[in-house]
């Protein structure tokens, strides 16, 4: 059985799905005249309590230490936006799209795994679409914070623990998948004689609602299965000497398939932006009850 709720996937809403021609899925916004309101898990209706945004981003950076990561983007605060915050949205990553449906949510503060500025140097001159943007972010008063390695490597809340825990795995405190001095990624244990590998494929597959691009070219059952969301197949290098049966990753590369045959491993790419929803909604909900802030997540479905 899996562990990971699948009744989540896309924002919780109050008054039926609304989608757009691009097949976003987000909260019903309420009246322009009401005021925001959360729910707690016995269903009583409370105001979400105004947060100063300074704590809530001091919060985020004591949680993810992004300090020890050589990152290729900025993380913690990229665009400031308000003195105090209701309401916290998250998405994968960052686009218009996404910033104008935190601007119906009345959002505060939109946190992304992936940001709008990468690289160490400071941005470039600004175009036409990092123009728009910003501006959708500005005229909404939206505040956009973005963290990326640290939270595909935290032991508790980053993706990679989290796909473990819903496989059905236990993560192993082995480090895995190194950038330059610190892991991203984890190594996980199914009980007893491992799970099926059939099986394992079935359990991305519901985990992540699509079908994963599979090598099957490993043993017939996956006792230790190591986890490298996003743009993680180079790590199968990484992975045979682990001890691992498997990687599972979201976005395969070229050569992959022949170095899972050498290997004899197998490796399963579920999508970059499917096996990167799970941290950043868990980061959520975290702050909602650390803060008592009104929480959604807002699904920007991506095929890669």
């Amino acid at each position: 059985m899996l562990r990971y709720s699948l009744n989540n996937r896309g924002a919780r809403i109050r008054t039926g799905d609304l989608a757009d021609p691009n097949g976003a899925r987000y909260q019903a916004a309420p009246r322009p005249d009401a005021p925001p309101v959360s729910h707690t898990s016995a269903g009583a209706i409370v105001a979400p309590v105004p947060t100063p945004i300074t704590d809530i981003i001091a919060e985020l950076d004591a949680l993810l230490t992004p300090a020890r990561f050589q990152d290729f983007c900025p993380n913690g605060l990229q665009v400031p936006g308000p003195a105090q915050v209701s309401t916290i949205a998250t998405g994968v990553s960052a686009s218009a799209q996404l910033f104008e449906l935190a601007a119906r949510e009345r959002a505060g503060l939109l946190l992304v795994h992936h940001g709008l500025f990468w690289g160490s140097g400071p941005p470039g001159p600004i175009d036409a679409q990092l123009k728009r943007r910003l501006q959708i972010l500005f005229d909404a008063d939206i505040a956009l914070a973005a963290y990326h390695l640290p939270l595909d490597a935290h032991p508790k809340l980053g993706n990679n623990a989290l796909i473990a825990k819903a496989l059905g795995a236990q993560r192993l405190d082995d480090p895995f998948a190194h950038h330059h001095s610190e892991p991203i990624g984890c190594l996980a244990r199914f009980p007893g004689d491992g799970l099926a590998a059939q099986e394992l494929f079935a359990r991305v597959h519901a985990l992540t609602e699509r079908e994963p691009l599979v090598f099957d070219a490993g043993p017939s059952h996956v006792r230790t299965l190591a986890i490298v969301s996003g743009a993680g197949a180079d790590y199968l290098a990484d992975a045979a000497p682990a001890g691992a049966d498997a990687l599972l990753t979201g976005e395969p590369a070229e050569r992959a398939m022949s170095q899972a045959r050498e290997l004899g491993l197998h490796l399963i790419a579920a999508g970059h932006y499917a096996t990167e929803t799970f941290g950043v909604r868990a980061l959520g909900e975290r702050l909602a009850e650390r803060f008592g802030l009104r929480h959604v997540f807002l699904d920007v479905p991506n095929p890669v």
